[in-house]
């Protein structure tokens, strides 16, 4: 039987922490599924001393990417989608001045961050990004386990024989799809959309009650992002000094249109002034508020990506708000069918992590996922929907990842606002478009994805070694 990645939607979208899905996210989970190997081999109470060694990328930009704290928040045992980001900061204080730690809030163990945690330069063979947990024992024993955080909050070990890939048999999914050309094939065999299709295959996995559970909880975060973003002013953490722009962004462009609350956000934005001007700025505003909130260790929907957390929420928004003031929740599920389902071709062909690929593996991808669900909300053919989300990765094609000084600020929170801007684009011309003369299939796009990222330099892959991150410096800012 033919083996295939098996992705569900809420893969490519789910609730974490910011800055980063790889270098936050991952090892956060990392630490969690170090200390679940620990209790399965009963060697959990036995453990006296623990240390963290970091490598690659995650070293490279770890500090800035808070892989360090986000480790340290695993192995206090918090879950990033349920934690209270509230309790952060005093959390990792107590752990910078007790110089204990207590393990998966049970037993305390002696833990200082700067002496445990090793960043190392050293890049290992199988991935760009990964990181080794080590304990003492009691009886003088050690142990070791090393994993690899791959792109977009997923964390995989050296022993499996696909790097990239989780290899689970299709046996549940009623559609086995790894191109584009299948997807699109089972749409016209079915006579379905591609939201349908999609569908059928999460029910194989879940229930409609789950389903609807889990992409509500979804769109909440989105929201709750957005609605954080726009209503918080200062400056992001970090030492860049970067400025809030979202907020004065939004004050500027709500005026006086009155709400008290998220839920009568979205009807006071459907009551402002709309002209070319206003929508540019309000898709920006959306954007940059989502990726402020990344920036700040707060909680995001990562889409496919923390760094790229913004562009899916503010094309959705965007449709809400501009497009269709009587959308309902069912226009929010068939987006993001689409946006998941896109977002697992780039997974399966090529990469979603921008350590693998630069920042078109990241904000490219989510460009892709966010042209796919908007065409198929704007009644768009499953040939354009295919094609919008190409569009918007041809015009990504090539781009680096060079955060300055490790942080998800500068170009990274930007950059959401033209993916979310080139998405738009690409979906007007999509609509616009005979699909059937498309020159370039989807499956083209992803292949030379894959091919630019082989190609692509190292310097320019999330290690902050070469682009504006050696061209801008902390003294310049």
């Amino acid at each position: 039987m033919r083996k295939i990645e098996c992705i569900s939607v809420f893969d490519m979208l789910k609730v974490g922490v910011g800055p980063s899905s790889s270098h936050t996210l991952g090892p956060w989970r990392a630490a969690q599924r170090w200390i679940a190997e620990l209790k399965s081999k009963e060697r959990f109470d036995q453990v006296e001393k623990i240390h963290v060694d970091l490598y690659g990328s995650l070293s490279l930009t770890g500090k800035g990417h808070a892989t360090d704290i986000a480790t340290v928040l695993g192995l206090l045992g918090h879950d990033p989608v349920t934690m209270d980001i509230e309790i952060l900061d005093s959390e990792i204080s107590n752990v910078r001045e007790t110089g204990r730690l207590l393990l998966n809030g049970e037993r305390e163990i002696e833990f200082s961050i700067t002496e445990n945690i090793k960043f190392n330069r050293k890049f290992l063979e199988f991935h760009p990004n990964g990181m080794t947990f080590r304990a003492c024992l009691f009886n003088g024993k050690k142990t070791s386990s090393s994993f690899y955080s791959i792109g977009g909050g997923f964390v995989v070990k050296k022993e499996r024989k696909n790097a990239s890939k989780k290899m689970k048999n299709f046996q549940n999914f009623p559609f086995s799809i790894e191109k584009a050309t299948e997807l699109l094939a089972f749409c016209k065999q079915e006579n379905k959309t591609i939201s349908e299709i999609v569908l059928e295959n999460e029910r194989s996995l879940r229930t409609d009650e789950e389903i609807d559970e889990n992409f509500k909880q979804i769109w909440n975060v989105m929201l709750e992002s957005m609605y954080i973003g726009c209503h918080t002013e200062g400056t992001l953490p970090g030492g860049l000094n970067v400025k809030r722009r979202a907020f004065e962004m939004h004050q500027r462009l709500i005026g006086d249109t009155s709400y008290t609350n998220v839920e009568d956000w979205i009807p006071a934005i459907r009551q402002t002034e709309v002209k070319f001007r206003q929508i540019l700025k309000w898709v920006t505003c959306f954007a940059l508020s989502v990726n402020e909130v990344n920036a700040s260790l707060g909680r995001v929907v990562t889409a496919p990506t923390n760094g790229s957390a913004g562009t899916v929420p503010a094309v959705l928004m965007y449709y809400l708000c501009i497009e269709n003031h009587d959308a309902t929740y069912e226009d929010i599920k068939r987006f993001m069918l689409v946006a998941g389902e896109v977002g697992s071709l780039f997974k399966k062909g090529a990469t979603i992590s921008a350590a693998m690929g630069g920042c078109q593996a990241e904000i490219g991808v989510s460009s892709a996922m966010a042209a796919g669900g908007l065409t198929e909300l704007m009644g768009g053919t499953p040939e354009q929907v295919l094609m919008a989300s190409e569009i918007a990765m041809e015009h990504h094609l090539g781009l680096t990842c060079d955060p300055i000084a490790g942080l998800v600020q500068v170009p990274c929170i930007e950059r959401n606002a033209m993916g979310a801007i080139k998405a738009i684009n690409a979906a007007e011309i999509a609509m616009e478009s005979d699909a059937s003369r498309a020159k370039v299939p989807l499956d083209k796009v992803i292949e030379t994805m894959w091919e630019t990222a082989k190609d692509m330099n190292k310097k320019y892959k999330e290690t902050s070694e070469g682009g504006l991150a050696v061209k801008v410096s902390l003294s310049d800012c």
